[in-house]
């Protein structure tokens, strides 16, 4: 403890010996700690070298050293511009960006010629969801910097957000302008183009993502592992199979070995790499994607007389999601809930927009909100019960549910997996697709529904059905309908279907049309295994009537792995047209065996590729059988549980009961099973 006497004469000591050396952090360290003793204030210079002492240990990471030199440093020295940027580089360090955004925007306005500070500004507003602010300061910078990288790296990211994939992919071409080596720059490229593609752009954006991504790979990433999805997933939808495997086993090593946190989980499920691996590397991702956030919202027991249902998503318009669930939020049960849409998706004006809006009690639009005001809009609502409908899929947004807005928060229906987040208490399943000794691979509590899962919309229409000239089909031959998405044939199912091709004379193989160098691929890959490629027929994309009604012309409907057919195979049942499937290692590959069980079609759910294979030439032999099981499938359509939606409402309106009753007895989430409805 240093006296008041004693301690101003070690004060002007140090000062002194300071003054040839004023770089000694042992000395200003000591000089700091004795003027804190003190209470009192350090000069301008010597503030600005305790900031300096902070930004140095930040450096070697002793962070909260470093905040705590930085505060002080504050304290003596408020208006100097340099201590509020050093401040905010240690709270970005910290994961705290909101302040960290703030302390550069206050050094951007004391320091008004110093471009990094607006820069900075603007990449964590980005971050944060407050996309006008960020915009404003990442222009400021570029004003002070034409050829600030980082700027016009975030920049063109923002227009990303936005959807304006053009402005994108023009800022980005920009930036490799400037730095053709930015790892970083060459992998935002690839994905801007690659989301261009997908909405119907140029079939050779997809051709340029591709080299993209794997330019960024050969630049070299702090983690690879996002990259190296987006490229295994790119390769996926264009049936490019050469090389994919040595790239799909190292993506498996990076999450096998934890070296990646950005590898996207969705992608990860359809490397079949096990429900162990699949949760370890959906934990990284939403560890990674939700770091900067911290819940704050009070947690309650008390509800309204009604429960209290959110149903978070942004698919509330033309959707596979949107197809399922219309017909539940019109029949739950208003007496005992109140149904709430929470959406920050886009209202394309369509007709099942429309009619989920009537269905709602009430949409929230969070579409132009931050994550933390979407969930604090949530939470205002006096949501009892959040359903993230989106997990891990396309235009998620994890932070909204990460800042805990409802008392009870469960996933559903648009991941099949674990989230692997600590926000979501229940994901809820049924028995086939994740069995209850699965609970280990979930980070999620399983609530199992008595039958499958999978809503179903009863009221879909299904158009007139097609000639099969109108759809170039062969007037005569069996018809193998495979409608799944290009990414979900891998080439050793496509040796199956060959392999079954070359057992049923004179039967097709008709798959749905994909990126433009897809049939091309696919048919030079049914030449190499001895198939003729005309034997390929390519399905146009159609609306949804249209789109069933044709499915009447095929004879079986054959699924996919690692990842099986969801809403593509409920489409198949719907209109008629049995599902042959193997049940796969985890629930991405067990939904068509969970749909044909509550359909009363178990046994198209086979042990084994071999059966499968069997099972296929089998019933191209027998038409009487295959006779049967349309009788069946049409039978269940007025009968079954698959298509049952009272029912169905009644179940998940029992899970979601049994949900509040343990919140409500202080008791943590734990798995149940709903008993089977009348």
């Amino acid at each position: 403890m240093v006296g008041k006497g004693s301690g101003k004469g070690a004060i002007a000591d140090l000062r002194r010996r300071l003054a040839g050396k004023a770089g000694d952090a042992a000395l200003l360290s000591a000089l700091f700690a004795a003027l804190d003793t003190l209470g009192q204030a350090g000069t301008p210079e010597e503030a600005v070298a305790r900031s300096n002492l902070g930004e140095a240990l930040r450096r070697q990471g002793r962070l909260a050293e470093a905040e705590a030199h930085h505060r002080k440093a504050l304290d003596w020295l408020p208006d100097f511009g340099g201590n509020h940027y050093n401040w905010g580089v240690t709270l970005q360090a910290l994961g705290r960006p909101a302040e960290a955004a703030a302390a550069y925007g206050e050094a951007a306005r004391l320091m008004p010629g110093f471009a990094p500070a607006p820069c900075n500004q603007g990449v964590l507003l980005r971050e944060l969801g407050r996309l006008d602010e960020a915009e404003a300061a990442l222009r400021r910078a570029l004003e002070l910097d034409h050829a600030l990288v980082p700027a016009r790296l975030a920049l063109a990211a923002l227009h990303r957000d936005r959807g304006d994939l053009d402005r994108a992919a023009a800022g980005f071409r920009s930036c490799l302008c400037l730095r053709p080596d930015l790892a970083e720059g060459q992998a935002n490229l690839a994905l801007a183009l690659k989301e261009r593609g997908q909405r119907g752009g140029p079939a050779e954006h997809a051709a340029a993502s591709i080299v993209g991504f794997e330019r960024a790979l050969r630049i070299g990433l702090p983690d690879a592992g996002g990259v190296l999805a987006q490229l295994v997933q790119q390769r996926r939808h264009l049936c490019r199979w050469a090389g994919l495997g040595a790239l799909s086993a190292r993506l498996v090593d990076l999450v096998r070995e934890g070296r990646t946190q950005q590898a996207h989980p969705w992608i990860f499920l359809g490397e079949g790499a096990g429900p162990a691996l699949e949760r370890a590397c959906a934990e990284r991702y939403s560890g990674w994607k939700t770091r900067a956030i911290r819940p704050g919202f009070p947690r309650r027991t008390d509800r309204g007389a009604k429960l209290r249902i959110g149903y978070l998503s942004a698919d509330f318009h033309e959707h596979a999601t949107a197809v399922l669930i219309a017909e539940l939020i019109e029949r739950h049960d208003r007496d005992r809930f109140e149904i709430i849409g929470c959406s920050y998706g886009p209202d394309d004006g369509g007709p099942l927009r429309k009619r989920l809006v009537a269905g709602f009690d009430r949409l929230l639009d969070l579409s132009s909100l931050t994550d933390e005001a979407a969930a604090r809009l949530i939470h205002e609502a006096g949501i009892d019960i959040l359903v993230d409908l989106k997990g891990h899929t396309q235009n998620a947004r994890p932070g909204i549910a990460a800042y805990r807005p409802a008392p009870v928060q469960a996933q559903w229906l648009g991941y099949p997996g674990t989230l692997g987040s600590s926000a979501i208490d229940y994901v809820i399943a049924d028995p086939v697709v994740a069995p209850a000794d699965h609970q280990r691979f979930y980070s999620e509590r399983i609530v199992h529904l008595p039958d499958s899962y999978q809503p179903n919309d009863r009221h879909r229409a299904i158009g007139p059905m097609p000639s099969r000239a109108d759809c170039g089909l062969p007037a005569e031959g069996f018809v193998l309908c495979a409608f799944n998405a290009s990414y979900k044939i891998g080439p050793d199912l496509f040796s199956r279907w060959c392999r079954i091709l070359h057992r049923v004379p004179g039967a097709v193989l008709w798959l749905l049309d994909g990126p433009t160098e897809v049939a091309a691929n696919l048919r030079g890959a049914a030449a190499e295994r001895g198939v003729v490629p005309e034997r390929l027929i390519f399905a146009p994309r159609l609306p949804g009537p249209a789109h069933l009604a044709r499915h009447r012309l095929a004879d079986l409907f054959l699924d996919s792995a690692p990842v099986g057919a969801h809403t593509t195979a409920s489409d198949a049942l719907w209109a008629g047209l049995p599902v042959l499937t193997v049940p796969g290692r985890s629930f991405a590959g067990r939904v068509a065996a969970s749909l044909l069980q509550a359909a009363g079609l178990p046994e198209l759910a086979v042990a084994d590729w071999e059966a499968y294979e069997a099972t296929a030439q089998r019933l191209a032999g027998e038409p009487a059988e295959l006779a049967a099981l349309k009788l069946r499938l049409e039978q269940a359509c007025a009968a079954a549980a698959l298509f049952d939606t009272d029912r169905f409402a009644r179940s998940i309106e029992s899970a979601f009961t049994t949900m509040w009753d343990i919140h409500a007895a202080g008791e943590p989430p734990r798995g149940f099973a709903v008993p089977p409805q009348g």
